[in-house]
C-alpha cells in the first residue's frame, strides 16, 4: 500500500462521507485556480496546510513526501515563464515580467495541489469508487477502476519482491547487470500480471459474475454541519481575498 493510501485509511476523517471532504478539498482547489494569485492563492495555500496538519491530522513528514512530487512539477512549469524564445534580445532571453508570472503560477498550482492532497489524504479510493455509481458513473467503469486500483498494489508488491531477489543474486553490481535485471523485471512483471488477471477472471466466473462487482462500503452520511462549515470557510477566504486585494498595493 502506498503511503498516501495508508494515511487515508488511518485518517481522522476516514468515517466522514466523501462529499464532506470533496466540498472542502476540491473547493480550496477551485479557489486557488479562480482567485487572484496574491493574496488569494497564498491564503488558500496557508489554509489548506493548516487543515492538513491540524484537524485532518496528516503527519508533516508524510505530507512532504507526497507534496514534493507535484511541487516539483509546479516549480518546473513556473521556471519556463522566466525566459522567452525569440525577440530583439536574442534567441533565448529573460522575460520582462517573467518573475511575476512565474510566482503567480507557482502560487496557484502549489495551493491547488494542497487542496487535492487534502481530499486524497482523507478519502481512501475504496470508499470513493463504489459511491460513484450513485453519482451516475456507469458501473462497468467503476468496476474496472476498482480492479485496477487493487491489482496495482499486487503489481507493486511483485516488483519489489523481484528486485529484492535480483539484488540478493548480485543483479545490480554493474551497469550491464542493471540492464539485464531491468529487462527481467519487466518481463516477469508482465507475465505475472497476465497470470493474475487470468486467475481473477476464472474466480469471478466461478462465483457467478454478472457484470457488477458488489463490495461493502462503510456507512456514512453527509454531515450538514461539516459541509456548511466548509462552505463558510470558502466564502470567508473569497471575501478576505477581495478585501486584501483592495487594501494591499
Amino acid at each position: 500500500m502506498l503511503p498516501i493510501d495508508a494515511a487515508a485509511h488511518s485518517s481522522r476523517w476516514r468515517r466522514r462521507h466523501p462529499v464532506d471532504k470533496a466540498v472542502l478539498g476540491l473547493g480550496l482547489t477551485l479557489l486557488a485556480i479562480s482567485l487572484p494569485p496574491w493574496p488569494g492563492a497564498a491564503l488558500v495555500l496557508v489554509t489548506a496546510l493548516a487543515v492538513l496538519l491540524g484537524p485532518a491530522g496528516v503527519p508533516g513528514r508524510r505530507l512532504w513526501r507526497a507534496y514534493r512530487v507535484p511541487l516539483g512539477f509546479c516549480v518546473t512549469g513556473a521556471a519556463t515563464l522566466l525566459v522567452q524564445v525569440g525577440g530583439p534580445q536574442g534567441l533565448v532571453s529573460l522575460a520582462d515580467d517573467g518573475p511575476l508570472r512565474a510566482g503567480e503560477l507557482l502560487l496557484r498550482t502549489s495551493a491547488a495541489s494542497l487542496g487535492v492532497l487534502l481530499f486524497a489524504f482523507t478519502t481512501p479510493m475504496s470508499d470513493l469508487l463504489p459511491r460513484l455509481v450513485k453519482a451516475g458513473v456507469p458501473a462497468p467503469v467503476v468496476d474496472v477502476a476498482l480492479v485496477t486500483y487493487r491489482m496495482s498494489f499486487l503489481l507493486l508488491d511483485s516488483v519489489r519482491r523481484i528486485r529484492d531477489a535480483q539484488a540478493a543474486r548480485l543483479g545490480h553490481t554493474s551497469r550491464a547487470a542493471e540492464w539485464r535485471s531491468l529487462a527481467g523485471l519487466g518481463a516477469t512483471a508482465f507475465v505475472r500480471s497476465f497470470d493474475r488477471a487470468t486467475r481473477l477472471q476464472a474466480g469471478l466466473a466461478g462465483r457467478g459474475y454478472d457484470g457488477t462487482l458488489r463490495v461493502l462500503v462503510p456507512e456514512a452520511k453527509v454531515s450538514v454541519r461539516f459541509t456548511a462549515g466548509s462552505c463558510a470557510l470558502l466564502v470567508t477566504l473569497a471575501a478576505l481575498t477581495l478585501v486584501l486585494e483592495r487594501a494591499l498595493p
